[in-house]
């Protein structure tokens, strides 16, 4: 008797309906859950069940809407409020996962690189310690900690970490940035950010479902960590436009995000061998110039 394989995603959106599109097509069913009203109705036209949840306040009905998924990725990121359980998925349901036991085969946690904090520009591998620089940061490593240690004890569950670069892919791209007129040059060119584009994402979750090793952490990067100033020189290029002019960093700063800023504040060369070795993951876009290329000419 055939089984059938369902997918449940905590937070559906940008690099997780990157995933749902391949699973879709191999004939799985998938659910999940979102913030905004707005939202579910646009993934109700994609087929997509999708039910409101926020993180203030649990699922209705958990148990039932849990009951059979074989699968489950959790995109929702911690919450910031620095009060209770970092990751709000857990706080409001974990006896329901753990209820899921005879039929989980996989759980996904996407994770970020901002949990190493700085490494000063030295090569970064998933054994490297995390030493997160700001609160976000570290409520990041809390949740992923939390979920990372359902994988061991007597009764464990097969958790999967995967920590994501800076994720970019069509519609989320310098291309994008640079005909709205927002892109920045920055110049600091011996700073050099990791990046991956989504549909490489969907590939290494893929690969991981395929081949499950609870516990694993992953590296979700590709191959060529590279200054924003080339990225967005790269994107002008494509679009024959003019790059913006230098801007210094410390004048940048203070128009940026904390998020922003701390991408500034942390320098770290990520490695990504991890992926390749173990998950046989051969990226299909390895550096940003075929990543922005192949946007631009899928009409990105």
């Amino acid at each position: 008797m055939k089984t059938t394989k369902r997918l449940f995603c905590f937070g559906l959106g940008y690099s997780a309906e990157a995933l749902i599109r391949r699973l879709k097509r191999k004939g799985w069913t998938v659910a999940g859950t979102c913030r905004e009203e707005k939202r579910r109705a646009q993934l109700a036209r994609l087929g997509i069940k999708a039910y409101r949840f926020d993180g203030e306040r649990p699922l209705n009905d958990a148990n039932k809407i849990l009951a059979g998924v074989t699968h489950l990725l959790i995109s929702i990121p911690p919450s910031d409020d620095g009060a209770g359980a970092a990751d709000p998925v857990l706080r409001h349901h974990l006896e329901h996962l753990l209820a899921t036991r005879n039929t989980i085969k996989w759980i996904g946690y996407l994770s970020s690189t901002s949990v190493y904090g700085d490494a000063r520009g030295l090569p970064v591998d998933e054994d490297w310690p995390c030493r997160p620089t700001s609160m976000r940061s570290q409520r990041r490593i809390e949740a992923e900690s939390a979920w990372r240690a359902l994988a061991r004890g007597p009764a464990p569950l097969p958790v999967h970490a995967f920590r994501l670069a800076g994720i970019y892919g069509p519609g989320r791209s310098e291309l994008d940035r640079a005909r709205a007129g927002t892109a920045k040059r920055i110049d600091r060119p011996r700073h050099r950010f990791a990046r991956i584009h989504v549909d490489d994402i969907a590939s290494v979750l893929m690969a991981s479902i395929v081949k499950p090793r609870p516990g694993a952490i992953y590296n979700v990067c590709d191959d060529e960590p590279a200054p924003p100033s080339a990225v967005t020189e790269e994107a002008c290029r494509l679009l024959k436009v003019s790059p913006p002019p230098f801007q210094f960093l410390d004048e940048a700063l203070k128009s940026m995000s904390p998020m922003a800023r701390g991408f500034w504040r942390d320098y770290r060369f990520l490695l990504n061998f991890r992926i390749k070795s173990e998950l046989k993951v051969k990226l299909v876009y390895p550096d940003f110039r075929a990543g922005l290329k192949a946007i631009l000419k899928a009409g990105g």
